[in-house]
């Protein structure tokens, strides 16, 4: 021996554990990929071809299936394969001495001189009787010269039995003419094949199909090749059913629909763990309601939410997606949602409940469905659905590791669909309430007509529209947004509605009102500021913008302020369309920024104002002009509102999001010029007088009933003379005639008038009590030019 250093070491079991730089320099194998690795295989695939494409001319003796005995002290000597530092193909001899310490090994020692490559010799026969391997030389034809103990217990088959039989036959591929192809390619070109996947037939009805992974490497002059195979069946299912498991894993539970769920499962599932996926779902968990205890009810009807088939008919199911229907009984389906305990059944013609299921048992033959196996989506004892997974082969039924993996996958599903099915519940919860909160369609008045549209998001928001009557036949309207979605925002928007309400009826101006209701806002936001730590809406900052506008039809324009919200589109009768310039101000909610402002914008006869949201779907144009979907629809007028409102709807690219969308319309009329009527006053005590006669007059001419005409003409008396005492001229009497009687004294006078109590002694100071008591409703409005008092009366 040249050295007393062992090129390499191997282990009683074929395998190399130790890797010398003699070696290395050998065979052109580094340490890494030699040990641990067989080494016939090490030393056969180092014989290949070289980095310059030269072949090695390594050829297998003619006794590759004899088994080299291993008694301790036997020495072999044997001219393996190898080459030389420039590639070339050298013979090497080399002597195996088995090694004394402590377990079986073989040290392999490098002889003296080289020898020419081709010999017969006895270390293959002792690498090959050790490895575990499948070792099969083909010859050119590619049937077989030998094979090792481990390809015979591979095949089933013994040597003498394999010898001289095609390949193909011998191993058995589910492919033979790609296998051959391989084998051929490799003759032919001289290029080794490694690590290639083949499965392999069962090697009985009962059996299941094989996989092993293959290498091929061509012999001197193409003369043959030698075929090394390693079983890894086990090592592929498990492998199959982690990437099953890690797919849904990865796939399911990424959205909160309970629908898109289950698709995402069948997706995961088909076809590389199943051939065919069924998720069955509760009906009532589909709309987000509480699932049903186990035992599942007979009656329960279960919805098909998802199906995929990877067969030859993709649509071969029982029955189409969103069918609803409940389960047959007795079946394994049945029984998984009566137990909770996953299943695995095999299929044939002669399964007695597919009688019980004449659809279900169409569809599995229809697919040729062998094995089912069945698991329920089932959470802390409630039912959410089924899942059931089909094979088609014979030979891959599902066995005792697919129904844990079965189980691991549908507990995961069913959690994902209980947050979806939460989800949906929230959101049906903060949908209905939105719905309550906002107003219905709003009645069309003497002097506006609406239509709206209310495209509602799929998580619900906080988005409204108001519009209601003021004194002085005036109309409000306002747009808002509060941002964030489900109960929080549905329950914040309709605080801040109410608030609207509640400072409209004290008359302010708009841009007065936005003041007040982004007070509202700054307080709602610091009682969120203080919630405890745990709750999540502590952590969701208060955002919300705001446009209001009031129609005043008597002078013919609106005024509007905005709180972070686009300016209204206004359409004017002769088909012009523009956005008025309204200063924007802060968003709701803020504690610093301009003061808001206000602009009055006319709107004659026939005009038609547009309020919307943020989130409508259509960018302003860079020369400041509407939407598209706006300005093309409000362009043609001569039409009814409602019209308009679907053709903007129609006009619409993309509606989808998480923000509604709204559009509040509102086309002017004129105001009747006999229901309303002005007359101007002296500033002197015979004032009241005049007034009384006047307005008793009018009243008449209206055919106002005799009680209300009574009332109206003591509040007339009393505003009038509160006037000339307290105010300044020009004093002024208005009365209007709308669905209510609206009285209105104005003066120029900076005076304040306030309500009082005047004790039963007193001689003054009962006016506004008593037009409180006679009215309706009252109130002050103020102006640059003074103030106005008005009481509204209910007209039988």
């Amino acid at each position: 021996m040249t050295g007393a250093t062992p090129l390499m070491v191997v282990n009683g079991a074929g395998v190399v554990v130790r890797w010398s730089r003699r070696a290395r320099e050998i065979w052109l194998r580094s340490e890494s990929e030699a040990l641990g690795r067989e080494a016939l295989a090490v030393i056969m695939r180092g014989a290949g071809k070289s980095a310059n494409g030269t072949g090695s001319g390594a050829e297998a003796g003619s006794k590759a299936g004899t088994k080299a005995g291993t008694k301790a002290g036997t020495k072999f000597d044997g001219e393996p394969p190898g080459v030389d530092v420039d590639g070339n193909p050298v013979g090497l001899r080399v002597q195996v001495v088995p090694l004394s310490d402590g377990e079986v090994a073989w040290g392999v020692f490098e002889a003296d001189g080289a020898v020419p490559v081709g010999t017969s010799t006895a270390v293959d026969d002792v690498l090959r009787a050790n490895t575990g391997e499948a070792l099969v030389v083909l010859d050119s034809a590619l049937r077989v010269l030998s094979v090792n103990d481990a390809a015979c217990a591979l095949y089933d088959v013994s040597a003498d039995t394999a010898s001289g039989r095609p390949a193909a036959e011998v191993c058995r591929p589910s492919r033979p003419q790609e296998f051959e192809g391989v084998l051929r390619s490799v003759l032919a070109d001289g290029v080794s094949v490694t690590d290639l996947v083949v499965r392999l037939g069962p090697l009985d009805d009962a059996s299941p199909d094989r996989f092993v992974r293959l290498s091929a490497f061509p012999l001197s002059d193409a003369h043959g090749v030698v075929v090394a195979m390693t079983e890894i069946t086990e090592p592929m299912r498990a492998e199959r059913r982690r990437e099953a498991l890690g797919s849904v894993r990865e796939r399911v539970g990424r959205n909160l629909d309970v629908v898109t769920t289950c698709q995402d499962l069948v997706d995961a599932l088909v076809p590389g763990f199943a051939d065919t996926a069924v998720v069955e779902v509760v009906d009532a968990v589909v709309r987000g309601e509480d699932p049903p205890l186990s035992p599942l009810g007979r009656d329960i009807p279960l919805r098909r939410a998802a199906f995929r088939n990877s067969g030859p008919d993709p649509m071969a199911q029982a029955h189409p997606v969103g069918d609803v229907r409940a389960l047959p009984s007795p079946t394994p389906y049945s029984q998984v949602l009566s137990d909770l305990r996953p299943r695995t059944v095999a299929l044939d013609d002669a399964t007695p409940w597919l009688c019980s299921d004449p659809d279900r048992a169409r569809a599995i033959r229809a697919s040729g469905a062998s094995t089912l196996l069945t698991a329920p989506l089932a959470l802390r004892g409630a039912v959410l659905g089924l899942l059931s997974l089909y094979r088609v082969r014979p030979n891959d039924a599902f066995d005792e590791n697919d129904l844990a993996v079965a189980r691991e996958l549908a507990t995961h599903t069913a959690l994902s669909l209980d947050n979806a099915r939460r989800y949906t519940h929230e959101h049906t919860i903060a949908a209905a309430l939105q719905r309550h909160l906002l107003p219905p369609e709003p009645p069309s008045q003497t002097a506006v007509e609406f239509a709206q549209l209310h495209v509602p998001a799929d998580a619900g928001a906080g988005t409204w529209f108001d519009a209601f009557a003021l004194p002085g036949a005036r109309t409000a309207l306002a747009v808002g947004e509060v941002g964030g979605s489900g109960i929080d925002a549905a329950t914040t928007m309709g605080q801040l509605r109410t608030v609207i309400h509640s400072l409209a009826a004290l008359d302010l101006e708009p841009d007065e009102l936005l003041a007040r209701l982004n007070d509202a806002v700054v307080r709602l936001a610091q009682e969120r500021a203080a919630l405890p730590p745990s709750d999540p809406l502590r952590r969701e900052p208060l955002r919300a913008g705001c446009v209001y506008a009031i129609h005043d039809p008597l002078r013919a324009t609106c005024v509007m302020a905005s709180a972070g919200h686009p300016a209204p589109v206004v359409a004017h009768p002769g088909g012009a369309v523009d956005v008025p310039v309204l200063p924007t101000g802060p968003p709701l909610g803020s504690l610093d920024g301009p003061p808001f402002a206000t602009a009055a914008v006319p709107l004659p006869e026939g005009s038609v104002l547009a309020l919307r949201t943020t989130s409508f779907p259509a960018s302003e144009r860079s020369d400041g002009q509407p939407p598209d979907p706006l300005r093309e629809a409000l362009t043609r007028l001569d039409r009814p509102l409602a019209d308009i409102r679907d053709d903007i709807l129609y006009r619409l690219r993309d509606t989808s999001g998480d923000h509604d969308v709204l559009l509040l319309l509102a086309r002017t009329r004129a105001f009747p010029p006999d229901q309303v009527v002005t007359w101007p006053l002296d500033p002197v005590p015979a004032a009241a007088a005049t007034a009384r006669h006047h307005a008793k007059d009018r009243l008449a001419l209206w055919r106002i009933d005799e009680e209300t005409a009574f009332a109206t003409e003591l509040i007339v008396s009393e505003l009038v003379t509160n006037a000339v005492r307290h105010g300044a001229p020009p004093i002024r009497l208005r009365l209007i005639k709308d669905s209510t009687l609206t009285c209105e004294v104005s003066d120029t006078g900076g005076a304040a008038p306030r309500l009082r109590h005047a004790r039963t002694i007193d001689e003054g100071g009962r006016g506004l009590f008593i037009c409180a008591q006679l009215s309706h409703n009252w109130g002050i409005r103020y102006s640059a030019k003074g103030k106005t008092i008005w009481t509204e009366q209910m007209l039988p």
